[in-house]
């Protein structure tokens, strides 16, 4: 953003001196790895790993996925990360009349656990990081993949990876929920419960700050509703009866990376240290419970559609300011997505630009390089304290749900967003190719595939499945779970849900086993 304020609207100086920065700060930051974890939730950080080298794919059938799953990890990618469809998303099979349309267009349509084996086939689940972005049906999801390993001879302990899970943000920003917030909640929280026995390797949630970032959320925006969603999840798990250190430490988070090289920069450093102190002082929670790990994926919503190749650099700044923020994870995107679903040529490009920041920048030989920078501290002490004050808002309200429910978040966002809008339609913030230096030439179009044709083979695999499974072994599996979800108090229910993915039950038969008893949110 021009005129002194950056794109939070914090007034930027034009010099920065020891002034700018409180007495005593450079003791306060701490140590790598130490509390409050300003500096990065390791001691070495990239000096010792480095970052997971992601790329987010989903394409239509989980075959065409598995594919690029395959090429992807021989390029270098170091996990995996799973797009879904909408239906998938929704709980709605891809043979169900409000599917119409949508099979398979914007990630991988699966409708039961032989979709996920095709999905996984080959793929190393023992040794390589599983992200799934997926919400209401997550804990069905999950299920779809401790059964596939299950059947491979693994162990659910053997199993590494994360499934986003977070209800909260979808009613904020996204809007594939399928149930009303309170048994949402009450789901998330028995996930939570069957990790920490069941699969120590794996993170529950991915508490997400991105979507309400890609809705048009400032940075301060982005952490002040993470955060007030992530201790509503924390206070659902301890009135379920969980510890907060037998969950909180496998609690991960997800992050936009924007073009504003040091708020980015200062936004992950404040973030980090604001949720350790959140979770010492409301919690009383160990180091572990308040070390924030983060995925990052770079902003959907700053690639442009006009002049496509410059968002390869808008990445790479992306990339660095993510990585000298400490990322734990990280997607890159592809420059054509502003087109259509990633070419295989884009997507490697992506990787190669992690790859390239990797081992040439020189980012990962030393923790936190741009600490002590006057600029950065005074940035990162501003960010802390807005999102802190506007923390304070939503927890007037009486938490997440409640602000929710009053649109206060949505509302938020939306004056945000419009007041970019507004700034990039006068040409107050500029946006290369777009409303400057603007070379008037059309955007290329890609090829897209098939979707009817997609849908058609898709809906004869699951009658398939239909046909070849034990139809009343499967009945009895999914009214099972509906008995058990009906009954106040009893929130066992991932095995039940394991068992009715086992039976061959599809993703709709077991979201609407579920939805018939707890509804559906409108």
């Amino acid at each position: 953003m021009a005129n002194g304020h950056s794109p939070s609207g914090i007034p930027i100086s034009t010099v920065y001196g020891p002034s700018d920065v409180p007495a005593g700060a450079a003791e306060a930051l701490g140590t790598p790895g130490e509390f409050p974890f300003t500096r990065g939730v390791q001691p070495t950080m990239y000096r010792g790993r480095l970052w997971t080298l992601r790329q987010y794919a989903g394409f239509g059938t989980a075959v065409e996925t598995n594919r690029r799953f395959k090429l992807l990890l021989d390029a270098g990618q170091t996990g995996l990360s799973v797009a879904f469809d909408l239906p998938t998303q929704m709980g709605i099979d891809s043979d169900d009349a409000r599917a119409l349309g949508e099979v398979g267009r914007v990630g991988v349509a699966i409708d039961t656990v032989e979709d996920m084996h095709l999905l996984l086939a080959d793929l190393p689940l023992d040794k390589v990081s599983t992200s799934m972005t997926i919400n209401a049906t997550a804990s069905t999801l999950l299920a779809m993949y401790v059964v596939v390993a299950e059947e491979r001879g693994l162990s659910r302990a053997a199993l590494s990876g994360t499934v986003q899970n977070d209800i909260l943000k979808e009613y904020v920003a996204r809007g594939t929920y399928v149930y009303p917030p309170a048994p949402s909640l009450a789901l998330i929280a028995e996930t939570f419960r069957f990790c920490a026995m069941e699969m120590p390797q794996w993170n529950p949630i991915s508490i997400s700050g991105y979507h309400m970032r890609e809705a048009g959320a400032t940075a301060v925006q982005e952490i002040a509703f993470t955060f007030a969603n992530a201790l509503a999840y924390v206070q659902a798990a301890v009135a379920a009866g969980l510890t907060v250190d037998s969950f909180a430490p496998r609690l991960s988070f997800f992050f936009a990376c924007h073009n504003d090289l040091f708020e980015e920069v200062a936004k992950f450093r404040a973030a980090r240290r604001l949720w350790a102190r959140l979770m010492r002082e409301r919690f009383a929670a160990s180091d572990a419970s308040c070390r924030m790990r983060f995925h990052t994926q770079t902003g959907g919503v700053t690639l442009t559609a006009q002049q496509p190749l410059n968002n390869v650099v808008r990445v790479a700044v992306q990339t660095l300011a993510a990585t000298l923020g400490g990322t734990q994870s990280l997607h890159t995107n592809s420059y054509d997505e502003a087109l259509a679903l990633p070419t295989a040529e884009a997507a490697t490009l992506a990787l190669r630009t992690q790859q390239i920041v990797a081992y040439e920048s020189g980012v990962a030989q030393t923790v936190d390089p741009l600490a002590g920078s006057y600029y950065v501290e005074s940035l990162t002490n501003e960010l802390e304290s807005r999102a802190l004050d506007l923390l304070g808002k939503v927890e007037a309200l009486g938490g997440a749900v409640p602000a929710i429910e009053a649109r206060f978040m949505q509302e938020e966002i939306g004056k945000s967003a419009y007041a970019y809008q507004l700034s990039v339609e006068s040409g107050q913030t500029v946006v290369v190719g777009v409303n400057r230096f603007d070379d008037g030439a059309e955007p290329p179009v890609i090829p897209a595939p098939d979707f009817t044709q997609l849908a058609a083979e898709q809906c004869a695999r699951l009658a398939a499945v239909k046909r070849s499974r034990d139809g009343a072994a499967a009945t009895a599996r999914v009214q099972a779970l509906e008995a058990a979800a009906a009954r106040a108090g009893e929130w066992r229910l991932m095995p039940l849900i394991i068992d009715a993915v086992r039976a061959r039950a599809s993703v709709g038969e077991i979201s609407g086993a579920l939805e018939r008893v707890w509804g559906r949110y409108a």
